[in-house]
């Protein structure tokens, strides 16, 4: 083990006859935001759960720290902190002591736990709302609450498990801003997420999962060099004149055809929109925007859902 603070090597999680994680290869250096993105079932929260400790691998090696989880469980959660994808605040305690009381927790002093709490609810801007209960607090303020008590122990890692699913975009970019400050001051943090601009604005390195295994791994711009194309060009026809994705091919490196338009991956889109036009080809509307992350992952795991 170098300076990776997690190291996997055929990480296999199994529930009975059904295999959940099918041997994965996993390095997260110190300092890095990695991620986890996947359908449904592609088992990346049971990867994520092996990672916290609290849920034992069922083949392959894993170490967390330098760690053995299956010895050093107690003391690698000592060092790690832990986002959960539904948040579990205490809603009896206020505030300010749903950190003091979790920080007790780890054996720190109690003048500590009340500076930490002080800090950690200015970080997140919470200090107005610090005696107040947590039943009132917007979902975006306990999102931000629950991250600030996985930080009360000042941990090593930071494992963040679909950590803006359902907030607004407001809500979202001040989590994002936060969880940046944090990679500033060097927390390593894993995160899961299904927002593919999440992925793209914090993750330096991601991995694709699928069915319990890593299709793709790499930077956000390396996975787009690797599997899209610098532009996309969307097409909307009237149904009657909509032509066949075979008499588009020509023009650009690959069409995909869904039932509402047609998209067209190529590396000018100016360019392919005036060959088209030039041939009679004239669409109702048409977007050229950049390739993304999202077309990565649907290129990589398809479109069908998976439930």
């Amino acid at each position: 083990m170098g300076d990776e603070l997690v190291q996997a090597r055929g990480l296999r999680k199994s529930f009975g006859a059904v295999d959940a994680v099918r041997g994965i290869d996993v390095d997260v250096g110190r300092g890095e935001v990695f991620g986890f993105l996947g359908p449904n079932g592609a088992g990346k929260s049971s990867t994520m759960r092996m990672i916290a400790c609290v849920s034992p691998r069922s083949g392959g090696s894993l170490r967390v720290l330098g760690l053995d989880p299956s010895r050093d469980g107690p003391r690698i959660r000592a060092r790690i902190g832990v986002v959960p994808q539904l948040d579990n605040l205490d809603a009896e305690l206020s505030v300010r002591q749903n950190l003091q009381i979790y920080g007790r927790y780890f054996g720190l002093p109690r003048a500590r736990v009340r500076a930490k709490a002080a800090e950690l609810l200015e970080f997140v801007q919470l200090t107005e709302r610090a005696d107040e209960p947590v039943d009132p607090l917007s979902g975006g303020m306990k999102r931000r609450l629950t991250i600030a008590r996985a930080l009360v122990n000042d941990p090593e890692l930071l494992l963040l498990d679909e950590p803006t699913t359902g907030l607004d975009p407001q809500a979202r970019h001040l989590l994002w801003e936060r969880l940046y400050r944090l990679k500033r001051e060097g927390v390593t943090q894993i995160i899961t997420t299904h927002y593919m601009d999440e992925a793209e604005q914090l993750c330096d390195r991601l991995v694709v999962m699928d069915d319990g295994l890593i299709v793709a791994e790499g930077s956000p711009a390396e996975l787009i060099d690797r599997y899209s194309t610098k532009e996309v060009l969307e097409l909307r026809f009237v149904p009657e004149r909509r032509p066949t994705a075979e008499a588009l091919v020509p023009f650009v490196e690959r069409v995909e055809e869904l039932p509402d338009r047609l998209l067209l991956y190529t590396v000018d889109g100016e360019h392919a929109q005036a060959e088209l036009a030039a041939t009679g080809i004239r669409p109702l509307s048409a977007l050229i925007r950049r390739s993304s992350l999202e077309d990565v992952f649907l290129r990589l795991t398809g479109r069908t859902l998976v439930d």
